[in-house]
């Protein structure tokens, strides 16, 4: 028997010791078309190469796959590769705590083994598939994958991106990591020709080609911290400091990371960071927190504070005028 039918029927027990827990010795035999002899050599086969196969008693006796010390590589049939796929491109949008960094690695490696046939079916079910969740800019998976390749293996990318001007540039970058907030997609990446550390939404994208340009690892910020201080600041026209009579862990669970920035004060105090156009909206928006404020910066957030509250209280007919009582 050649070497390559050696390879193709190991690789057939293990797909097979993959499918269920326990396998008796005939069972496979009959599975493979061989002896029981030529199960028990493959099987030697699969423990050398480190699958930790182990032996199953009882009548007829058996075998049974098991954990090792290290996670071997699956073998999924096309209605396996295919519900793994969709799960990691649910998990990837960020609605499981923890899970988008390691759905991103796990869908690129699975979609770059993944046949062209497979693919097309990934994409039918995701392209039929709409998910009950507030307003969020829509980015294509295949630009999820570019860029978790990108990531992983060090490798520069270009994409066409909006300039200040209002018309499109193409930019080269060398990314680090991506950072969702739940609504959108941000990149954390190297700027080649800015020489500096720059933050893209992925929805703004176009035309992103990953290039065969390996980089070397520099250091760089904390991806997160970096991209919540873009997001939450420079995209607005002013930005508010206000000091909270909460601590910042009870600010932080009713102000989301990608409307504002929180740090612990002094006496139980926080410090809140945030960003607007317009500072009625932003004074507005500062009310519904249910806790005492002041206002640090800018001076003109206290007077647009008193216009609101004069507007309250003629709601409320705390003052005269039409249909105060």
């Amino acid at each position: 028997m050649t070497v390559e039918a050696t390879t193709e029927r190991v690789l057939r027990l293990l797909a097979l010791l993959q499918r269920r827990l326990s396998w008796t010795a005939a069972e496979l035999a009959a599975e493979l078309g061989v002896t029981g002899r030529c199960v028990r050599r493959d099987v030697q086969r699969l423990r050398t190469l480190g699958y930790p196969v182990h032996a199953v008693s009882g009548v007829g006796g058996g075998y049974q796959l098991g954990a090792g010390t290290r996670l071997p590589p699956l073998l999924l049939d096309d209605e396996e590769a295919i519900a793994t796929a969709v799960s990691l491109r649910l998990a990837s949008g960020g609605t499981v705590a923890g899970a988008s960094e390691a759905a991103l690695r796990a869908l690129a490696k699975l979609d770059q083994v993944m046949p062209s046939r497979l693919r097309a079916e990934v994409r039918a079910v995701h392209g039929s598939t709409d998910t009950l969740i507030g307003p969020v800019a829509e980015i294509d998976a295949e630009l999820l994958v570019t860029f978790a390749r990108a990531c992983r293996d060090g490798v520069r990318v270009r994409f066409h991106y909006p300039g200040r001007d209002g018309g499109e540039q193409e930019r080269r970058v060398e990314p680090i990591r991506m950072v969702t907030t739940g609504r959108r997609w941000y990149l954390m990446a190297w700027d080649v020709d800015r020489d500096d550390w720059r933050t893209f939404r992925l929805d703004r994208m176009r035309a992103a080609v990953a290039t065969t340009w390996r980089f070397p690892a520099r250091e760089h910020p904390d991806p997160v911290a970096f991209v919540q201080r873009a997001v939450t600041g420079a995209p607005y026209r002013y930005l508010a400091r206000v000091r909270v009579r909460a601590p910042a862990d009870r600010v932080r669970a009713v102000v989301p990371p990608q409307v504002g920035r929180v740090a612990d004060d002094h006496d139980g105090w926080s410090v809140l960071v945030v960003g607007g156009d317009n500072l009625d909206w932003l004074a507005a928006h500062l009310a519904r927190l249910d806790h005492e404020m002041e206002v640090l910066e800018p001076p003109e957030l206290r007077e647009a504070a008193g216009r609101l509250a004069r507007r309250l209280a003629v709601l409320a007919g705390a003052t005269s005028g039409p249909g105060a009582r």
